[in-house]
C-alpha cells in the first residue's frame, strides 16, 4: 500500500517537469520609441538642428542635456541656451552629419564609444572646445543622445565669444529670427548696407588711382590720356568693390554656409577682375608698342599687332579659366595632362602650319624685308605687298603675285634691294678703233670730270678707266654709285649720264660702236 503513493508522486513529476521545461518566458512589452528621435547620435543632432531652423527653441532645449541645472530652471534657461549653442554652431563650426554614427550605442563611425561621440571642436582664444553628445537616460527611462552636460555649461562662454554681443541685446527677437537662406534678417540689411559702402569706395578710389596712373601714360602715349580711366576703370571698380565687400562680410557673423558660398564667389570674382585688368593692361602695352614701331617705320609689325594682342587675350583667358576651375574645387591637373596630349597630337598633325607660323613671327622679328620693299628672292625680284601668319605676298616685275610659305620665304637668301643707301652703276662703253690716244686722253678726263661734278654721284667711289682692246673697240669702264635709294630716280639719273657720256664721246671726235 505504500508503494502506490511513492508511483503516483513519482508520475506527477514527471509530467510536470516536462511542462515547466517547455513552457515560455512571459514576452515583455517594448518601451516606446523617442517621439524626438534621440535614438542615435545622428538622429539627435539633426533634430536639434532642426527644431533650431524652425525657430523652435522649447523643442532644441530636449536636445540638451540640463541635468547641471536646477529643475526650476530648465524651462526658462533651456530654450536661450539651444538658441545661443546655434548662434555658435552657425558661426564657428561646421557640423557633418554624416560623420555621426547612426547606431544606437554610438559606436559604428569614429570610434565612438558607448556614451560619447564628438560632433567637432571650436577653436576660442581660450583653447579647443570639443563639442560632444552624451548618451542619458529619459525621463520614462530610455537610453538617449543629447548634447552633453559638460558642453551645455561651456555654451554662455563660447557665444561670447562667437555670439551677436551687444547687437544682440540692441535688436528686437524678429530680427534674429526671421532668416532667408540662412542669412537672418539684421545680415540681409547689414549686407544690403555694406554693397552701398563698397560700391561707393569703389568708385572714389578707382578715381583716385586713374589720376595717379595718368602722368606715367602720358610719357607713353599722349592720345590715350583721356582714355585711360575708361581702360582700367572697370576691373578696378570690381576688384576694390569684391575686397571691401568680402572683408566687411567677415564682420556680420554669417553663417558657415553662407561665408564659405560667399568665399567661393569673391574667388570667382577676383579672378574676373584681375583678368579683366591684364586684358586691359595688354591693350595699352599694344598702343605703347605700335607708337614705338611707327616711329622706327615696322609698318609690317604694326599689322601684326592685333593678331598678336588677340593671342594674348587668348592665352590669359584660358588661364583664368583654370585659376577658377582650380578655386572652386575642381582637379585641373587631369585637364591639363589631356590638353598636353592633344596639343602635342596637334602639332604633330600640323607640322607645316607650325613651320609656317613660326617663319613669320621670324619675318616680323628680324625684318628682312618690310611690305613695300624691293626684294629678290630665289631668281625673282618683286615687292612685298603681305606678310601674313601663314604666307607672304610679292608682286613680282611681270605684275604678277606670288604667295610663299613663310618657312620657305624665311629660309631663302633675300636682297632688299630698297633697304639701299645708293645704287651702283656698272658699264662699259666700247670706242671705234679709229679713236686717237689724245682723244681717249680727252674723252677720261672728261669723263672724270662729269662723275666728280654730278650732285648725284657719290664722287670718292666714282671710276672712269681705258681697260683695253678687242678686235672691234677700245673699252672704257665706268663705276659709280648713285646718291638714291629710290630705283626711278635711279633710272632718270643713268639715263642722263649716259646722255652726257655719248655728248662728251661725239665732241672729241671719236664715236661709239
Amino acid at each position: 500500500m505504500v508503494k502506490r503513493p511513492i508511483l503516483l508522486l513519482a508520475v506527477l513529476v514527471c509530467v510536470a517537469l516536462p511542462a515547466r521545461t517547455l513552457a515560455q518566458p512571459t514576452p515583455t512589452v517594448a518601451a516606446p520609441p523617442d517621439e524626438l528621435e534621440r535614438g542615435t547620435p545622428r538622429s539627435a543632432m539633426t533634430g536639434f538642428l532642426q527644431a533650431c531652423r524652425d525657430g523652435n527653441y522649447e523643442r532644441a532645449a530636449e536636445y540638451l542635456d540640463l541635468s547641471r541645472l536646477k529643475p526650476a530652471q530648465r524651462s526658462v534657461a533651456g530654450p536661450v541656451l539651444a538658441r545661443k549653442l546655434k548662434v555658435v554652431i552657425d558661426h564657428a563650426l561646421w557640423v557633418d552629419l554624416n560623420a555621426l554614427s547612426d547606431a544606437p550605442d554610438g559606436t559604428a563611425i569614429n570610434g565612438g564609444s558607448a556614451r560619447r561621440q564628438r560632433v567637432g571642436t571650436i577653436r576660442s582664444h581660450k583653447g579647443a572646445v570639443p563639442i560632444h553628445l552624451e548618451r542619458t537616460t529619459s525621463a520614462d527611462g530610455m537610453l538617449i543622445w543629447q548634447i552633453a552636460a559638460t558642453t551645455v555649461s561651456r555654451i554662455p562662454d563660447l557665444y561670447a565669444q562667437f555670439g551677436y554681443g551687444r547687437l544682440g541685446e540692441w535688436l528686437p527677437d524678429p530680427f534674429f529670427e526671421i532668416t532667408v537662406l540662412q542669412i537672418e534678417l539684421w545680415q540681409w540689411l547689414g549686407l544690403g548696407a555694406l554693397a552701398v559702402v563698397a560700391l561707393l569706395c569703389s568708385w572714389l578710389f578707382t578715381h583716385v588711382i586713374a589720376r595717379a596712373v595718368r602722368p606715367v601714360v602720358v610719357r607713353w602715349r599722349r592720345t590715350i590720356e583721356d582714355r585711360i580711366e575708361q581702360l582700367i576703370a572697370g576691373p578696378l571698380r570690381l576688384g576694390i568693390g569684391i575686397t571691401l565687400f568680402i572683408s566687411g562680410s567677415f564682420l556680420l557673423g554669417l553663417a558657415l554656409p553662407v561665408q564659405a558660398f560667399f568665399n567661393g564667389a569673391a574667388k570667382a570674382l577676383v579672378v574676373a577682375a584681375v583678368t579683366w585688368l591684364v586684358l586691359r593692361l595688354v591693350d595699352i602695352g599694344a598702343l605703347r608698342a605700335e607708337d614705338q614701331l611707327m616711329a622706327r617705320g615696322q609698318s609690317a609689325a604694326v599689322a601684326m599687332l592685333p593678331l598678336g594682342r588677340r593671342t594674348v587675350k587668348l592665352f590669359l583667358i584660358a588661364l583664368a579659366v583654370l585659376a577658377f576651375l582650380q578655386n572652386v574645387g575642381f582637379d585641373v591637373s587631369g585637364l591639363l595632362a589631356g590638353l598636353g596630349v592633344g596639343g602635342l597630337a596637334v602639332a604633330l598633325a600640323a607640322q607645316e602650319t607650325v613651320k609656317n607660323v613660326f617663319g613669320g613671327v621670324a619675318l616680323i622679328a628680324d625684318q628682312p624685308v618690310r611690305v613695300g620693299d624691293l626684294c629678290r628672292f630665289g631668281d625673282k625680284m618683286g615687292t612685298v605687298e603681305d606678310i601674313s601668319l601663314w604666307s607672304t605676298r610679292v608682286r613680282t616685275l611681270d605684275r604678277t603675285v606670288v604667295s610663299i610659305p613663310n618657312a620657305q620665304f624665311a629660309s631663302m637668301q633675300l636682297e632688299n634691294l630698297t633697304r639701299r643707301d645708293r645704287i651702283r652703276l656698272s658699264t662699259t662703253i666700247a670706242l671705234s678703233t679709229d679713236t686717237t690716244a689724245d682723244q681717249l686722253r680727252s674723252i677720261l678726263t672728261t669723263l672724270r670730270q662729269l662723275l666728280a661734278e654730278h650732285p648725284k654721284v657719290h664722287a670718292g667711289t666714282a671710276r672712269a678707266l681705258f681697260a683695253g682692246f678687242n678686235s672691234h673697240s677700245l673699252q672704257i669702264e665706268i663705276s659709280v654709285y648713285i646718291l638714291t635709294a629710290d630705283f626711278q630716280q635711279y633710272v632718270t639719273i643713268r639715263e642722263e649720264l649716259f646722255l652726257r657720256i655719248m655728248d662728251i664721246v661725239n665732241a672729241s671726235g671719236s664715236k661709239l660702236v
